[in-house]
């Protein structure tokens, strides 16, 4: 996808950042580290959402924490980002399902981090009620010095991205606020925040999620949204925090942003398209980056990684994804034919048929199973003779043996979730009846 038309050739790569950073580590496995001389950086990861568009696979757990692709979780690629970008402290801001997130970090994020690097900040006295809320209720942990910048970022997006150059652009522009956006189809685009920027990519106007959202003056089809990560000045989000709320659940796209452009604020876009991280393949798609806030478009991303040459590769070993480090058994595959498709650790696939799909860890897929365009979850447990087609299975659900699951939306609707797009998904509470073959 092409960018929007502004000059951000200057800040393409990061190596103006070099100074401020020393890579501690093996290549590929060590980290980056800011140096004394660099202006304090606090980043904020926003993973308190509860996730309700991604029912039921968010019943038990908050939607950051959700699996995706054969061994990762959607928090892992916020947190790699700002950890490969050498950022830090980096402070996890929690609420639905809490545990789910903190268990998470405690066991594949924090033997990574030195001591204090990383912490999770929850309520105190009353619930998150909005982006803008939970940043507010959270600063006195966020420990922030005047001069600095703080990177606002979202915890449920898939997409790599070299967040030094986004502050870099921020700093060149003597920016207030620097918002990331890319251009989407004006149909898709109700679902986000919506700006209107000139050339040089300062923003006039920001509209969150409007009913008719205006096109790009370029490219009229399409709108240009913001993609849910910030870089502000500290001095400028600590005065934008004290002001009064417009509305109840204060937010950072319905109420901040709106108010501190009609205050003047140097409010900036920057293109995200203009990013380079290291290692990607000339095949991967440009600006890959897909909100996963919906079943849909969680199960269309995790298609997105199959293949030889995939639009969105998960292995980049110098721009990993980090995952928890825990110690899985080898995958087994016995008898089985397998096609296009990732597999976890500790997953047993014995005499199945697998063709575009992801068989995450500790799944196992019984003798006779046939599986097309399927995500089974850690300890998903696929019965002998099963067939599913565009199926969801969640951790630890049970497919009993001979369903047939994927072909018949109504008959599927009256004991799964059936999503627009005809996707099924069986949650781990789900009635275990099936039609079968």
């Amino acid at each position: 996808m092409e960018g929007f038309a502004m000059d951000t050739a200057p800040y393409a790569s990061s190596a103006v950042n070099e100074p401020e950073l020393s890579y501690v580590g093996s290549p590929g496995c060590g980290r980056f580290v800011q140096s004394q001389a660099a202006d304090p950086i606090v980043g904020v990861v926003l993973a308190g959402g509860q996730g309700s568009r991604l029912a039921p696979l968010t019943m038990d757990q908050a939607k950051p924490a959700v699996p995706f692709g054969p061994q990762h979780r959607i928090i892992d690629f916020a947190l790699s980002n700002l950890f490969n970008s050498g950022l830090g402290p980096i402070h996890v801001l929690v609420q639905h399902n809490a545990s789910s997130i903190t268990d998470h970090l405690r066991l594949a994020w924090q033997p990574l981090m030195r001591r204090g690097a990383l912490k999770t900040v929850q309520p105190r006295g009353r619930v998150f009620k909005g982006t803008a809320d939970a940043v507010r209720q959270s600063i006195d942990a966020l420990g922030l010095e005047r001069g600095g910048v703080v990177v606002v970022f979202g915890a449920d997006h898939v997409y790599r991205m070299d967040v030094n150059q986004m502050i870099e652009f921020h700093r060149a522009h003597a920016a207030d606020v620097t918002v990331a956006a890319l251009p989407v189809a004006r149909t898709e685009a109700r679902a986000f925040g919506v700006i209107g920027c000139d050339r040089d990519g300062r923003i006039a106007s920001f509209l969150e999620k409007p009913d008719d959202p205006p096109g790009m003056p370029d490219e009229p089809s399409k709108a240009l949204a913001s993609m849910g990560n910030y870089v502000f000045n500290a001095d400028c989000l600590l005065r934008a925090l004290r002001e009064p709320a417009g509305r109840e659940e204060p937010d950072f796209g319905h109420d901040v942003l709106p108010r501190l452009l009609r205050q003047g604020s140097r409010v900036y876009a920057y293109d995200f398209a203009s990013n380079r991280v290291p290692g990607t393949p000339p095949y991967e798609q440009l600006a890959y980056w897909r909100d996963v806030g919906t079943v849909d478009a969680y199960f269309n991303a995790n298609l997105d990684t199959l293949g030889a040459q995939p639009v969105f590769d998960l292995s980049n070993p110098h721009w990993p994804i980090r995952m928890a480090a825990r110690s899985w058994p080898p995958a087994r595959l016995v008898r089985s034919s397998l096609g296009n498709s990732h597999v976890g650790a500790g997953a047993l696939i014995r005499g199945a048929a697998i063709r575009d799909s992801i068989i995450r860890r500790a799944a196992i897929v019984q003798d006779g199973a046939e599986l097309e365009q399927c995500v089974v979850m850690d300890h998903g447990h696929i019965g002998k003779g099963a067939r599913l087609r565009r199926t969801i299975v969640d951790c630890n659900a049970v497919v009993p043996p001979h369903a047939r699951i994927g072909f018949d939306p109504e008959y599927d609707a009256r004991y799964w979730t059936v999503t627009p797009e005809g996707i099924t998904v069986v949650g781990h509470t789900a009635c275990a009846a099936a039609t079968t073959a």
